[in-house]
């Protein structure tokens, strides 16, 4: 019998669950297209019992575009591509247990991340995701106002504490800053397929606000980085094996929670290739995405796609 894919919303502003399909097989232009368009209005998508090779997974992204390598995380020699994030009694975790998109030190951030659950922990371990996009218009119309227009400067400084105080250490940081300089990015980006604002800030990368000064900096990018707590603009996310997420790191933020230690979890990672944001100062504002004509196979199928997602 031939598979049909269904989308089944996991809660109100994000997430959507995407049974109906192997990814160890090329995706149809028919799910790839719906696919696609989910991942625009659900901005999170979980896959189950995908049960990937690396291999696999690497080519299933290379579908929705070019992979990034990470400068700064563990890859497999022949997989370049693949982060492998093994954590274990003698590896803890470190760095992901704070709300960040990936990569915002980057000029042009990912467009999007594909993580695969190898290994997990019989408790613990889950991932929480946040709409940036719920951030953004659950702000008062004074802070949308105050923020509109203003540029953020952003750092790779969690990785700094991978580089040594030796002259050594201190030599390859320097190289690795002339080759990630400080990008600035908009605090409101568009989303560049939506149309949609974006709160485009995180605590893991954004260091300052430009032109404000350090104490007004501080406090406004503590009141926007508060907005991912928010429990209406979240998702939680547990793994078992085979599970495969795919997110829109252009407007999602994610907390990897370590509460599983010494349990073993072991995640594979690849990143998607992004663009450089923009705000609605410097770039036109593109058209409102279109309602979904969702590619399905049944017209039952086909859910309630007429959410606030899809309104200027």
């Amino acid at each position: 019998m031939e598979r049909q894919l269904r989308i089944t919303p996991i809660s109100p502003n994000i997430g959507a669950e995407i049974s109906g399909v192997d990814l160890r097989q090329p995706v149809s232009s028919p799910d790839y297209e719906a696919i696609q368009r989910a991942l625009m209005e659900y901005e999170v998508l979980v896959f189950r019992k995908q049960h990937l090779t690396s291999e696999q997974q690497v080519a299933f992204g290379k579908q929705f575009g070019a992979l990034t390598v990470h400068p700064f995380s563990p890859n497999r020699s022949d997989l370049p591509e693949l982060i492998v994030l093994d954590n274990h009694k003698d590896n803890p975790p470190r760095l992901s247990d704070v709300w960040h998109s990936d990569e915002t030190f980057r000029q042009d951030p990912p467009m999007g991340t594909i993580l695969r659950a190898v290994i997990t922990p019989e408790l613990g371990g889950d991932t929480l995701f946040a709409s940036m996009t719920a951030a953004y218009d659950t702000l008062s119309g004074p802070v949308k106002t105050l923020i509109e227009g203003l540029d953020a400067l952003h750092d790779f400084k969690p990785f700094r504490t991978l580089f040594g105080e030796d002259p050594e250490g201190r030599t390859k940081l320097q190289k690795m800053e002339k080759q990630y300089p400080n990008p600035l990015h908009p605090v409101v980006r568009i989303h560049p397929v939506t149309g949609r604002k974006v709160l485009f800030v995180n605590p893991q990368f954004t260091i300052s606000l430009q032109g404000l000064k350090e104490v007004e900096s501080r406090h406004i990018l503590d009141i926007l980085f508060n907005q991912a707590h928010v429990p209406e603009h979240q998702l939680r996310l547990h793994w078992e094996t085979g599970t495969v997420a795919f997110w829109d790191n252009r407007s999602v933020q994610h907390y990897a929670v370590h509460d599983y230690c010494p349990q073993r979890r072991k995640m594979e990672r690849i990143t998607l290739k992004g663009d450089i944001p923009f705000g609605s100062d410097s770039h036109p504002l593109p058209e409102v995405w279109p309602r979904p004509e969702m590619s399905y196979r049944n017209e039952d199928e086909i859910p309630d796609t007429s959410r606030r997602h899809f309104e200027r």
